[in-house]
This record gives structure tokens, sequence and C-alpha cells, in this order.
């Protein structure tokens, strides 16, 4: 009756991360053999793994330990360090940024940039309010990428109109999408945005091979923390107190990090307001969704709350049970599984001591089905193919 991470926490105890992944690998294997092999009924649920974006079958679990699983599985990056000098002081500029992976399964990607491709043929046919849909002219590298505003209208420089860069108050937009809803309550229920915070507006950004987001620090209109989710096409953001513009859809800067699909970006603090950051130009067709809370003295003359987004309740889970951190495994809370794991850890703890350094240093190279050494590249040196790595 246990499920696979339960069965890999106890017969994993002792094991080096090489045959770790192995076993990983191989209860991962019989499951699927035996989920292909059933008859879906009733008690059985099918649940979508973040991970593969495979199924994976679960007997008799309610939905709340179907939730705990995927929320188990969330992968989170705090600890973002970059020091520079700020009027004389040295300061780390990358503080407040997060990066928390596995939140939306290949599943739900799919059926999102399925929603905001329907909303590009909705704009394009002109059913969208005026100032929902943008599609510029590409007049030259890096300019012309398709926006999609909901929430508010936002005003990226002066306009014809002589309107200052800002929210536009007296402009209406339509209101955000229900899917967008559900995507806000999920990163508010996984503690990835907090409750305080919770977005009333966001803008879509559709990329082609080429486009890119000049050097900038977010608007005032909008509060911190907001994030960006990013969907089709890994690339690049910079990051630093000083961005250069090297050439069209080009820059360098001193941080890069690279976005990974699916991923979601948290911008906060130094991260926000001390760091610009842009976005070179990608190396291939790219979504990203950027949500943002509007602050209340902004906000649009006949824009009406969505008491949806009021309700959201954080999902209640206990300390040792909270997403892990990267390269670290999750927490099982089974006490059965716990027993075992207490009378294993006693009898392996003088093995695993006695490994040399040479051997633990080989086992530590070998990638890991949990957390792999992919998973968060190292922070590098941008430089001017930055974005075409």
């Amino acid at each position: 009756t246990l499920n696979r991470d339960e069965l890999l926490e106890v017969l994993s105890q002792g094991f080096c991360q090489h045959c770790e992944a192995l076993l990983e690998e191989r209860i991962h294997q019989l499951l699927n053999k035996r989920g292909s092999e059933s008859t879906v009924t009733s008690d059985i649920a099918l649940i979508s793994n973040p991970v593969t974006g495979k199924q994976l079958a679960h007997n008799g679990l309610s939905e709340e330990q179907k939730e705990h699983i995927r929320f188990s599985q969330v992968v989170r990056k705090k600890d973002f360090v970059h020091m520079e000098k700020i009027n004389g002081k040295s300061m780390n500029v990358l503080k407040g940024l997060e990066l928390h992976r596995k939140v939306f399964s290949a599943e739900e990607q799919k059926k999102i940039i399925e929603c905001v491709y329907n909303l590009q043929r909705m704009g394009q046919k002109g059913q969208l309010r005026e100032r929902t849909y943008s599609e510029p002219r590409k007049w030259m590298r890096g300019k012309g990428r398709v926006t999609i505003q909901f929430g508010c209208c936002y005003n990226y420089a002066v306009d014809k109109n002589g309107n200052p860069p800002g929210i536009l108050r007296e402009e209406e937009v339509d209101p955000l999408p229900p899917l967008f809803n559900q995507m806000i309550k999920r990163m508010v229920r996984w503690h990835v945005l907090p409750t305080m915070c919770v977005p009333n507006s966001c803008i879509v950004n559709i990329y082609d091979e080429g486009d890119c987001i000049p050097p900038h620090i977010d608007h005032h209109d909008f509060l911190r923390p907001f994030c960006t989710v990013s969907f089709l096409t890994q690339c690049n953001i910079l990051f630093g107190s000083s961005l250069k513009i090297v050439s069209p859809g080009e820059f360098s800067g001193p941080v890069l990090i690279p976005l990974p699909v699916g991923s979601v970006l948290i911008l906060n603090g130094n991260g926000a307001d001390i760091a610009k950051h842009c976005v070179p130009a990608v190396p291939g067709k790219r979504i990203s969704i950027t949500f943002r809370r509007m602050d209340e003295s902004k906000l649009p003359y006949n824009f009406l709350p969505d008491p949806e987004l009021s309700r959201i309740k954080p999902f209640i889970v206990s300390p040792s049970s909270a997403p892990q951190g990267h390269h670290q495994k999750p927490v099982i809370n089974s006490s059965f599984v716990k027993a075992i794991v207490q009378q294993n850890q006693h009898r392996n703890d003088q093995a695993i001591k006695d490994k040399s350094d040479q051997e633990a240093t080989k086992t530590t190279k070998n990638d890991s089905f949990l957390c792999g050494n992919d998973d968060f590249p190292p922070l590098g040196k941008a430089s001017k193919g930055a974005s075409r790595r």
C-alpha cells in the first residue's frame, strides 16, 4: 500500500546517489507497468507527476493526499547571491529572488499554452478589448513581441497622448481568464506567492525566436513580490544594477539565471528594486505570464476585484512535510516508514561514515532522478552570446 516515495525512502537507506537513482527508476517502471495493465476503476485515482509529466496510479488516495504529493515535489531555490557596491555599500542585489519548479505539471502546462494561443486568436479577431491585445509590427530584431494584458492597461513609455509610464486608470482591459485565476490559486495555496500579495493583473508575452525584453525595473504601480511563469522554451534572464545593450536583442550583465520550462520566478526585495533585469533574444518560441498586484491607489477606475481571489487559503503542512530545498530528499510522514527508517539508520550510519572521501566525491557526480544536477544550473557570467547558449 506504500506509494512510490515511501517505497524509495524505505529501500534506499544507506544507498549511494547512483544506486538510489537506479532503484527510483525501477520503482517508477514497476508502477507504470502495473497502472497500464490494470483497469481504471473508481478507487484508483490518476495524478500527474510534474517530474516526468506521466501518470502514476495511487490507490484510494483522497484529494488532499494527492495534493500533498504534488506539493511535496515542488523544488525551491532561494539562495541567489551576487554582491555589488551600491552607493558605496556592498549589497546582495539578488536578495528576494526565488525560483520554484514543478508547480505546474506537463499536462497543466499544455492546457495553459492552449489557453494563451486561443486568447491570441481572439485578440487577432478583435474579440478582446482594444487595449488588451497588442501585436506590434516587427520592424527590427528584438522588437514586436505580442502582449496580452488582463486586469489593467499598463503603459510602458510615454504614449502619443502624453501619458507617462504606469497603469492607465481610465483604460479598460479584459479581466483575468478563469484558468489564470486557477494558476494564481495554485501559487498562493502552495506557498509560492504570499496571501498578502495575491495578483489581480497579469501580462502575457508571446515571443518568437529573437524577441527580447530590454533592461528595466518593474514600475512601482505594482506591489512586490510579483512573479513570471515560463513556458515552451528555456531561456535566460540577466540581473545586475547595471545592464548594457550590446546590440539589438543582446545584453550583457553580471548574473545569468536560466528559466526552465514551467518554472516560477519570484521577484522581490533587492532583486525587484535594486537589480535591473532583462531577457535577451530567446532561442525559440516562448510564452511568459507575469502576475502582479496593483497598488490600491493605482487601480483602474472601473476595476472590480474578483471575490474568488480573496478567499485563497494556503495549503497547511507540518514543518517536517514542507517542500524541500534544492538537492534534499522529501520527508515522508508515514509512521510505518519512519519506524523502518529509524531501524535502518543506526545500522547504516557507521557504514556511511567509513566511506572514503574519494568514493563520496565520485558518487556525488552521478545524476539523481529525484534532484538532477541540472535542476538549477549555476549562475553564469553573461556575455554577448549568452542568450544563444
